[in-house]
């Protein structure tokens, strides 16, 4: 029987940071695998216990934890300050020897163009909606900030690596849902509400952040750029109502929802094996682990959205102390509890 933290306090925050990188440490050895051999290997179930000690992550949780400590790091959260030290952590993230996890090719060839000292403009890939725009931005979700803020917080972390609008978009919707969960929302609401925010944000181009990043794929306008995004987020939104429509046959969710190896599809993916294993946390992170697609993202940001929605009581209790860079999830999230 798996012991589970009784804790008086939900402590959110650190819930889903945890959760985040416990996902992605049951994600990592089944990213390259087809679902028959995660069966064969772990179990109809999936991977439910994590290995090692410690419990190693890849690069998704290594980069959250780079976008967590240069939001910890700003005096203020804007635009012309927070860019330097995303730069920074991103920089530092990718000349580190443990940058070893088969790192995504957009964050490494961005990365290569930032540390020449290019505008982040220029330097972000502008064809790419991969999910390295939203697989780190989880620490956005847990600030105190105004929703403009929040918004501009995870589009501007997307757009240092990631230039295509739907990398924009689903990281905005990312770090939104992670705002809405750890404020109370049940996970259950979360689709209408995230609809409702794409409809809404759906022409909102935000300068201020942006800058001038949308003439790089030549749009047309501003909004013509963003609503792209949008609509792409939209469309996969559409899909997992549909998906939560049916019962839950026990097959691989990215059936429904797509790979998860970009951005809107390792939301939606993410989301749904949440949805579908609301009352059992670790199982939530065992179905993403268990999918013929990117593994590994799509369990962390399960893991973000279950952590937020049930606090660290989700976890087992010996989890917090054999997971990779426990150190560090510990001193960002405890703050935010």
């Amino acid at each position: 029987m798996i012991a589970i933290v009784i804790d008086s306090s939900p402590r959110r925050a650190s819930g889903s940071l945890f959760g985040l990188a416990y996902g992605d440490a049951l994600g990592k050895p089944t990213e390259f695998l087809t679902v028959a051999e995660i069966v064969r290997r772990y179990g109809p179930a999936g991977p439910r216990e994590l290995a090692g000690d410690p419990a190693l992550v890849t690069d998704d949780t290594q980069m959250a934890l780079a976008v967590a400590w240069a939001l910890r790091d700003a005096p203020a959260y804007t635009p012309q300050v927070v860019e330097p030290l995303l730069r920074q952590r991103f920089l530092d993230w990718a000349a580190s020897p443990d940058n070893n996890r088969a790192p995504g090719m957009t964050c490494l060839r961005a990365c290569a163009e930032l540390s020449l000292g290019t505008r982040w403009q220029e330097a972000s890939i502008a064809e790419s909606k991969g999910c390295g725009a939203n697989m780190r931005v989880t620490p956005v979700g847990l600030l105190d900030v105004d929703l403009d803020t929040l918004a501009g917080l995870a589009q501007l972390q997307a757009g240092l690596t990631h230039g295509h609008p739907t990398g924009l978009a689903a990281s905005e919707l990312t770090a939104y849902a992670v705002r809405l969960l750890r404020d109370g929302a049940a996970l259950a609401e979360l689709p209408g509400l995230l609809v409702a925010r794409a409809r809404e944000q759906r022409t909102v181009y935000r300068a201020d952040w942006l800058g001038d990043l949308w003439q790089r794929p030549g749009g047309r306008t501003p909004e013509e750029f963003i609503a792209r995004g949008w609509d792409d987020c939209l469309q996969v939104l559409g899909r997992l109502d549909a998906a939560l429509d049916r019962p839950d046959d026990g097959g691989d969710p990215c059936r429904l929802t797509g790979e998860g190896w970009v951005a809107e599809e390792a939301l939606a993916t993410a989301l749904l094996c949440a949805l579908w294993h609301a009352d059992d946390p670790v199982g939530a992170l065992a179905r993403g682990a268990t999918t013929a697609g990117d593994s590994d993202s799509i369990a962390a940001l399960a893991g973000a959205f279950v952590g937020a929605a049930h606090g660290m009581s989700a976890w087992p209790a010996d989890w917090c102390t054999r997971i990779e860079y426990a150190d560090q999830l510990t001193t960002l999230a405890t703050p935010a509890d």
